[in-house]
């Protein structure tokens, strides 16, 4: 994407500060950081790479965790990098267009995340409640249209945030307290009017969250329904590990996302440094365990998975 076109100079910039307070811990923090993405993106690679070669898995279920491992590595790619340039070299300039555009892959990825795993949702309620169906509606065209909406959807909710930004002028602090140019950080480094751009923000993650949940928690409740009206144990098991899995990934992204965005706007009383490295760490630790619990709760995949890893 190119830069976004600003009417400020060019040569603007902004100072990332890291985890303020913590400067002294900055190369022992960035060792679990490390680790963390270097985990995350070699278990999604596997699952990546286990669909790709296992003509059985290329169906909508495992497309979809496809999907999800893809945005479980842009994530994290697009803020530890950087971070790391922080904790290790103290490389903390990062020019106003480079943040603006950090910001807006940063949500558009986060909205797309959220629309993969509505569409999960979906896919496990036709899976358990209409199985005869299967098939016919959920089709992998089906599932690729699918998250082409989930696409266009993250572009044009987030695309109004950095524009509307990039026309307020600066304020003379231009040092960022944290790692990586998060909305609701970024927005306090402007001086004009920015009360459109915080109700605009604040709005978006009710409504979008707000629907996405919504759809998931209907979706869970006609699958239990049907779930516990099931005689067959083998099947009863199956299914409610398949669905075991969904519902932690699901609790793992929504539960630290709502609980960060929601402490920097109404928790004046928690500690910056709490903020910045929950708001880090949820960045990091789902994408390092939704492979594995996909992985353990789902034998097809695991099965697969394993018979890749023991060849390397």
């Amino acid at each position: 994407m190119a830069p976004f076109n600003l009417t400020h100079s060019e040569a603007s910039t902004f100072i990332l500060m890291g985890i303020p307070g913590l400067e002294a811990a900055h190369v022992w923090i960035s060792i679990p950081f490390s680790m963390f993405y270097v985990i995350g993106l070699l278990g999604n690679f596997m699952v990546l790479f286990t669909v790709g070669k296992e003509q059985t898995l290329q169906k909508p279920m495992y497309l979809l965790l496809c999907m999800l491992a893809l945005t479980d590595m842009a994530t994290p790619t697009f803020v530890v990098p950087k971070a790391l340039c922080i904790f290790w070299f103290s490389l903390k300039d990062i020019t106003v267009s480079g943040c603006l555009t950090q910001m807006f892959f940063l949500h558009v990825v986060s909205l797309i995340h959220s629309a993969v795993l509505v569409t999960m949702a979906f896919d496990r309620y036709v899976a358990v409640c209409d199985p005869l169906r299967y098939s016919t509606i959920l089709t992998n065209v089906r599932i690729a249209k699918l998250v082409l909406v989930g696409l266009t959807r993250a572009v044009l909710f987030i695309l109004p945030l950095p524009l509307l930004l990039s026309r307020q002028p600066f304020c003379s602090n231009r040092f960022i307290p944290h790692t990586q140019c998060e909305h609701v950080a970024v927005v306090k480094m402007f001086c004009g009017d920015i009360s459109v751009n915080k109700i605009y923000g604040f709005v978006l993650l009710f409504i979008v969250y707000g629907v996405d949940l919504t759809l998931i928690t209907l979706s869970y409740n006609f699958i239990i329904r049907t779930v516990l009206r099931i005689s067959s144990k083998e099947a009863h098991q199956k299914t409610l590990n398949t669905c075991t899995a969904h519902v932690c990934v699901m609790l793992m992204y929504y539960t630290p996302s709502l609980f960060s965005n929601l402490t920097h706007r109404f928790g004046q009383g928690i500690a910056p440094q709490v903020h910045i490295i929950l708001a880090d760490l949820y960045l990091l630790i789902p994408p390092m365990l939704n492979p594995i619990i996909y992985g353990v709760k789902t034998k097809e995949l695991r099965d697969k998975m394993g018979k890749y890893t023991c060849k390397l």
